[in-house]
C-alpha cells in the first residue's frame, strides 16, 4: 500500500491553525474590551449616542434648576434600623418647600439649598463646598453622565442606574428651626431620569436585570441628601444619619 506524505510546511500551518488561544489577550483584544467596558459617559448596550456638553461651543456650564413636590423618606428621629431608601415608599411623605440649584458645572461653583417644612419644623439644607470623592464626579459637579446601579461606572448601588443631567457632591450643613442640626456632613444632589413612579412614588429596584436601568425617562426628579461621616450598618444606607429627600417636579430656568 502506498503511503501519502504531507509536506512539513503544510503540517505546521494546519497545526498552528488548530492551536488553543493563549490566555493572554492580544493588544487588539484588550483594546476592544476597553472600548466596550461601561463608563459614566459610555454604556455599550445603548442604541443612541450624543455629544457631551463640553463639545458644544455655546455650553456655558450654568444650570439653574428648581425642585418642587418634595418628598421626605422617613423622619429625622427614626429608631435605629430605619430604611431611608425605602423603595416601596412605605415611609415616604410630602413636605413643603423647594430645592434651588444655581451652579456652574465647569467651574464647580454655585449654590444649592433646600428650604423645607417637615413635621419636625423648618429644615434648611445648604451645600457649603463642592468636593470630588471619585474621578467621575469631575471636581464636585458633573453633567450628563450615568450614575449608580451595578455597572454605570459611577456611584453606589443604592439607586438604579440612571442618566444624570446634573449632579453635585460635597460637604454641607443643616439647621432645624434656625438651630444647628448637622455640621460638615456629606451632601449630594442629582437631577436624573425618573427613579420613582409618578403616582405611587415606588422605585422598581433592584430590577431583575440591570440593562438600561429601572427608570422612566419620561419623567425627571431631583434626589438629595445629607449624611453623617459615621457609619451604622444597622441602618439603610449604613450611616448614623441619612436625611433623604426627592423632588418629583423639576423646573429649568
Amino acid at each position: 500500500m502506498r503511503r501519502r506524505f504531507i509536506p512539513v510546511f503544510l503540517l505546521l500551518a494546519l497545526t498552528a491553525g488548530c492551536a488553543t488561544p493563549s490566555d493572554e489577550a492580544t493588544p487588539a483584544a484588550t483594546a476592544d474590551s476597553a472600548a466596550t467596558a461601561p463608563t459614566p459617559r459610555h454604556q455599550p448596550g445603548g442604541s443612541i449616542t450624543m455629544y457631551a456638553p463640553e463639545q458644544h461651543e455655546l455650553y456655558d456650564g450654568h444650570f439653574v434648576i428648581s425642585g418642587g413636590r418634595v418628598q421626605m423618606v422617613g423622619a429625622l428621629d427614626d429608631r435605629e434600623g430605619w430604611d431611608h431608601m425605602d423603595n416601596e415608599a412605605a415611609t415616604v411623605h410630602a413636605v413643603g418647600g423647594t430645592i434651588e440649584i444655581d451652579v456652574n458645572e465647569i467651574a464647580n461653583t454655585g449654590t444649592v439649598e433646600a428650604r423645607l417644612r417637615i413635621p419636625e419644623g423648618d429644615f434648611v439644607l445648604t451645600f457649603d463646598r463642592f468636593n470630588e470623592f471619585s474621578a467621575c464626579q469631575d471636581g464636585g459637579i458633573a453633567a450628563y453622565l450615568y450614575e449608580h446601579g451595578a455597572d454605570s461606572g459611577c456611584g453606589d448601588m443604592n439607586w438604579p442606574k440612571t442618566f444624570g443631567y446634573l449632579a453635585g457632591w460635597g460637604y454641607g450643613h443643616a439647621t432645624l428651626n434656625g438651630e444647628p442640626l448637622y455640621e460638615d456632613y456629606e451632601v449630594h444632589f442629582m437631577v436624573t431620569q425618573g427613579v420613582r413612579d409618578r403616582e405611587t412614588l415606588r422605585a422598581s429596584y433592584p430590577p431583575p436585570r440591570e440593562g438600561a436601568g429601572a427608570v422612566n425617562p419620561a419623567t425627571q426628579q431631583i434626589d438629595f441628601y445629607i449624611r453623617s461621616p459615621d457609619a451604622n450598618p444597622a441602618n439603610t444606607p449604613g450611616r448614623e444619619v441619612f436625611a433623604h429627600f426627592f423632588a418629583m417636579e423639576t423646573t429649568w430656568r
